[in-house]
């Protein structure tokens, strides 16, 4: 499977946890729709032109998630190790 499709249905499983869980705080709920919607832009450009910090900013969402919503840290790390293995 390609790397951007890899990417992209990770993403979709962001946008269902999301879905899923209404009682994620509205502060941490809109962060992570803010990321998912900078990823996918970030998704339609070449490899060459995208930033670097979009990893780092990917990589403390999962963080932030990790405790308390673990299917959506473990997509955001997949998002991240699929990121790397792309050159980003």
């Amino acid at each position: 499977m390609p790397d951007r499709e890899k990417l992209q249905q990770q993403a979709d499983i962001v946008r269902k946890q999301l879905e899923d869980n209404p009682e994620l705080p509205a502060e941490k709920r809109q962060a992570l729709e803010e990321l998912i919607a900078r990823f996918d832009v970030q998704l339609e450009l070449e490899p060459a032109t995208q930033t670097p910090s979009i990893s780092d900013d990917v990589n403390q969402a999962a963080i932030e998630f990790d405790a308390e919503h673990p299917v959506i840290s473990a997509a955001l790390r997949n998002i991240m190790t699929t990121l790397g293995n792309i050159g980003i």
